[in-house]
């Protein structure tokens, strides 16, 4: 195929995906992480203090709050920022209450400041696609960087949160461009390349704290891909040193030169005592005290506590890890996490394409290997040397995937979505492999290209009917969006997007009055006004049967009202079961229930 056909078709899928992603979001309003993201960006940029959610790093929200920040100079309108709150003066940590204020009740426009922080993550969307279809097209030609890129660019999880001010889509950014730069290295080891690898790394570190597996990841790659050379031609420290030192020094470029002097901006006029005074605090219940105490050391040195600070936010992410989260899955509420949680979410949100293609790829690459007889040690050798790209993908799957099973806090498929680009690029390889294989008949090559499209076709219309509702996004084995609720919820299906579009639903019905159990970044009074009426899930069903009304409730409180609790789970969520009586009159964008509750004896 032509190169300048091959960036066109590429050009237009990115655009296309651009698109969606963009005019979806103008109906979303905040989900529930951007109030803490958001807001902490611009303290970043206007205060350079890292007070507010020091346990995400800062480029994320250093965008969001930046575009917020040039949006400002550009057209003079005043941002007003809260710094007399409780929040910001004297609480440890204090991103939620600073956030709800800052967006909401400081007379700022909220829904402008989301939008303009939102602008920057699409620029995310737009360099990973870039990558996805750059590296894939290197390594297996330019059918497989379309499909690669096809995969990507209709992959309703990353349309879904690519639009949001959250880390996920930047850590798939990260982890793979890094990829990229370490394998390139690798290949050709010369200073430039080093220099370049070790830069890109430092920057990865910055997007989200899961990125640090690179570090495991790249050792382990290093000393794998030292070992294969050493048997190539025997030369044990020469390999030693270019292949296990170089990638030490990569470590350290990418620390020293990137991580280390930008957080130090972030700290730059937090003041030390306040620091050292937070760090204490936030990491008051962390188990591993000799490392807690090394932290709390280097937030009091001033050339230090930007590292300081770093370690704060590694060590609050593990500590977060190991605490869980109370979440809905099939039937259950429950927060030390499920063993399937992450297979059954995966297997539900992806698209059927997806998973075909990828059976097809591992069923056509194992007939590969048997048949080539690559298990025999020197054509396995060479297999792996040519292939060192693809282990490293492999690896970081199994690396990520392991962690994930490991981990008791089940936030949604997006946990994992630093491991979809690898698996498009993977897949894409193998099918286009096996579309062009050259044993095949002329019929066999037709009927081929024939499945190859129709499952093309299939993705691309599942995935744009479900527009602008890209969150809710379930795929067509459990009957597509409208039954997702019944599996999971939180950001897999309800993370609060859809209050604006109850908003205009109230307006369209004038309702005066609607009770509202809501989960996610906005304010009901802010958008409904005195039609707004609060509920919760352990008021008594009677405070309203009594009377009767409308009565709407976020999906995740309502499936978390009406769960079964596993053994020797006690929480009280709320009880939503005596909603089951009750059919909604709607359902907003498949994440708010709405019921009208009549008058009782009527």
């Amino acid at each position: 195929m032509p190169k300048n056909i091959t960036n066109s078709l590429a050009a237009l899928m990115l655009i296309f995906m651009l698109s969606l992603a963009y005019f979806s979001m103008l109906g979303d309003s905040a989900i529930i992480d951007e109030v803490a993201h958001l807001p902490a960006g611009y303290s970043y940029i206007e205060k350079m203090d890292m007070r507010l959610n020091p346990e995400h790093p800062p480029l994320v929200k250093d965008l969001a709050g930046g575009a917020i920040w040039l949006y400002s100079k550009i057209t003079g309108e005043t941002i007003n920022f809260p710094t007399s709150l409780p929040a910001w003066q004297s609480a440890v940590n204090g991103q939620w209450d600073f956030g709800f204020d800052f967006l909401y009740r400081e007379g700022n426009d909220a829904d402008k400041l989301i939008f303009f922080g939102r602008l920057p993550m699409l620029l995310i969307l737009l360099i990973l696609g870039l990558y996805v279809f750059k590296w894939t097209r290197e390594l297996a030609g330019p059918i497989a960087g379309l499909l690669a890129l096809f995969l990507y660019s209709f992959s309703p999880t990353f349309i879904a949160h690519g639009r949001f001010v959250t880390t996920d889509v930047a850590a798939s950014a990260a982890i793979f461009i890094a990829s990229y730069y370490f394998i390139r290295w690798l290949k050709n080891p010369s200073a430039q390349n080093l220099i370049v690898a070790g830069l890109v790394f430092g920057l990865a570190q910055t997007a989200k704290f899961s990125v640090f597996l690179l570090v495991i990841l790249f050792a382990f790659i290093a000393l794998f891909w030292t070992y294969l050379k050493i048997q190539k031609n025997r030369n044990f420290w020469q390999n030693t040193y270019k292949y296990l030192g170089g990638v030490i020094l990569l470590f350290a470029i990418g620390y020293i030169f990137i991580v280390w002097p930008i957080y130090l901006f972030h700290v730059a006029k937090y003041p030390i005592d306040r620091q050292v005074q937070d760090t204490i605090a936030n990491l008051q219940s962390f188990g591993m005290r000799p490392i807690a105490n090394l932290i709390i050391w280097l937030a009091g040195v001033p050339i230090l506590r930007g590292l300081a600070q770093y370690g704060l936010g590694l060590a609050m992410v593990l500590q977060r890890a190991v605490g869980g989260n109370t979440t809905y899955f099939l039937g259950e509420i429950n927060n030390s996490g499920w063993p399937l949680y992450f297979p059954v979410v995966y297997l539900i949100k992806e698209t059927l394409t997806l998973h075909i293609l990828t059976f097809a790829a591992l069923f056509y690459g194992l007939w590969q290997l048997v048949k080539n007889k690559i298990y025999r040690w020197a054509k396995l050798y060479d297999f792996l040397r040519q292939n060192i790209a693809q282990i490293l993908m492999l690896a970081f799957i199994a690396l990520y995937w392991y962690s994930s099973f490991r981990s008791i806090l089940n936030i949604g498929v997006r946990h994992i979505l630093p491991t979809f680009p690898f698996i498009f690029l993977l897949v894409s390889q193998q099918i286009s492999s096996w579309m062009k294989n050259s044993e095949a008949t002329q019929l066999a090559k037709i009927l081929k290209l024939a499945f190859v499209a129709i499952l093309i076709i299939w993705q691309a219309i599942s995935v744009v009917r479900v527009y602008p509702l890209f969150l809710a996004y379930f795929n067509e084995s459990i009957g597509g969006p409208a039954n997702g609720y019944k599996y999971v919820v939180d950001s897999n299906l309800d993370w609060g997007q859809d209050l604006k579009r109850l908003t205009t639903w109230v307006n369209d019905n004038k309702i005066d009055k609607i009770r509202l159990h809501y989960f996610g970044g906005g304010v009901p009074e802010y958008y409904l006004g005195d039609k707004f009426i609060f509920w919760w899930g352990k008021y008594p069903p009677q405070d309203i049967t009594k009377q009767g009304g409308w009565l709407a409730v976020s999906a995740t409180f309502l499936q978390g009202g009406r769960g079964q609790y596993v053994p020797g789970f006690h929480e009280d969520v709320g009880d939503y079961t005596w909603l089951n009586n009750y059919t909604p009159v709607a359902i907003i964008g498949h994440s708010i229930f709405v019921y009208y509750i009549p008058p009782a004896g009527k």
